[in-house]
């Protein structure tokens, strides 16, 4: 009965369930496994000391950002050169903008320090102006931004002066030297008094770290892909089941067969009766309309007049 398995089609059909299934089960347990990877990394970083509150060290030691090195204090020695501002950011449920200032380190390289966040749209005019001379900064480490960080704009079309996006690949396209990839936002108000209207910005966690939507994402891409297992290996069932079915029934003459040619009714057409091609149904009074009079009847007279 189920010989029909191995005909050309059906092998095409064994072969796509047979690829299909391991598939969707290994996306389902990678994700599974991106899931728990964020759950652990949460329940670490919830154990581990806050970063803010570890000792500072020199920029260079903390390079490249990753996991254990973001948040952490960093220091740097140079003067601030440009100044760009970072619109579309909220601190405290308010919405307002970043001031960046580029620091030139010794090196000749330049390390994007966040000085402080202001209210209201960006605008030069009421941002304290950057410290002069030589300075060091201490400031909690950060991965450069991508388009997936909150608040980054990565439309363009931004006047000048200002950047949607802190990374070292926006920046180096708008100095002529090189700048790291990182950044460090100020914990606290700058000295002296000159950011004093500015507010601290806090440090964020680094990207996959908590408990987010994306991780919520993931499990939920977890079931889809299972789902998709379940409803291949369903179909494949019913499809089977439906083929026995049918070679079930010609086996047991349960399907009429197809008439023959020779079976079908002949065309109908002008004089076409059931009697057969040229007969055309009489009833008695199309019977006597019909049939031709003749003239020794009584109805006639001599001149072979009808009688009415």
């Amino acid at each position: 009965m189920y010989r029909f398995l191995l005909t050309p089609r059906w092998w095409g059909i064994n072969l796509f369930v047979v690829l299909a299934i391991p598939f969707c089960v290994f996306m389902g347990t990678w994700q599974l496994g991106r899931f728990e990877d964020r759950v652990q990394s949460h329940e670490q970083a919830e154990k581990a000391p806050d970063p803010s509150t570890r000792a500072a060290k020199p920029l260079d030691e903390l390079l490249p950002v990753d996991k254990v090195t973001s948040g952490r204090p960093a220091t740097a020695t140079g003067t601030y050169a440009e100044q760009f501002l970072v619109p579309g950011r909220k601190l405290d449920d308010r919405q307002g903008f970043y001031v960046l200032n580029l620091l030139r380190t010794d090196s000749g390289k330049a390390l994007p320090v966040v000085r402080g966040w202001l209210p209201g749209s960006a605008t030069d005019a009421r941002v304290p102006a950057a410290p002069k001379g030589e300075v060091t900064v201490v400031g909690d480490l950060q991965a450069s931004e991508n388009t997936r960080s909150d608040g980054v704009n990565a439309r363009g079309g931004l006047p000048s002066g200002q950047i949607g996006m802190i990374s070292a690949a926006t920046l180096v396209n708008l100095v002529p030297y090189d700048v790291y990839d990182a950044w460090v936002t100020l914990p606290e108000a700058e000295a002296g008094g000159a950011g004093g209207a500015m507010k601290p910005v806090p440090a964020a966690a680094p990207e996959g770290s908590g408990l987010d939507l994306k991780a919520f994402q993931n499990l939920g891409y977890t079931g889809e892909w299972f789902v998709f297992a379940a409803f291949v290996l369903f179909m494949w069932f019913r499809l089977v089941r439906r083929e026995a079915e049918a070679e079930r029934d010609i086996a047991l003459g349960l399907v009429p067969e197809e008439p023959g040619p020779g079976s079908q009714d002949a065309p109908e057409g002008p004089g076409s009766t059931p009697e057969g091609p040229g007969s055309t149904p009489e009833g008695p009074e199309d019977a006597a309309q019909g049939a031709p009079e003749d003239p020794s009847s009584p109805d006639y007279d001599v001149a072979s007049t009808p009688v009415r």
